[in-house]
């Protein structure tokens, strides 16, 4: 099973893809998504989003991200960032 991601700014879609696992920076604490996840909604802070592409322990691909919030619902994981570079 995969999680359906999508990563999106004022400006663009940056990434819309299917992903083992995403880390996301919450104000409250970092966050692990994997598919079937309970729905959540959270405030993210500037920080690291991390994006493990299979469940083999790969290194995670990063995104620095600032601002916005994230959403898990049963499509999956969408975070809305004020900026990603």
């Amino acid at each position: 099973m995969a999680l359906h991601f999508e990563l999106v700014t004022p400006e663009r879609l940056v990434r819309s893809e299917e992903v083992h696992m995403v880390v996301v920076p919450g104000t409250e604490g970092d966050f692990g998504v994997l598919e079937g996840h309970a729905p959540l909604m959270s405030t993210i802070r500037d920080g690291n989003l991390e994006i493990y592409k299979t469940a083999g322990g790969n290194a995670a691909e990063t995104i620095r991200i600032e601002g916005g919030f994230a959403e898990v619902n049963e499509r999956g994981l969408t975070v809305l960032a004020e900026r990603a570079e």
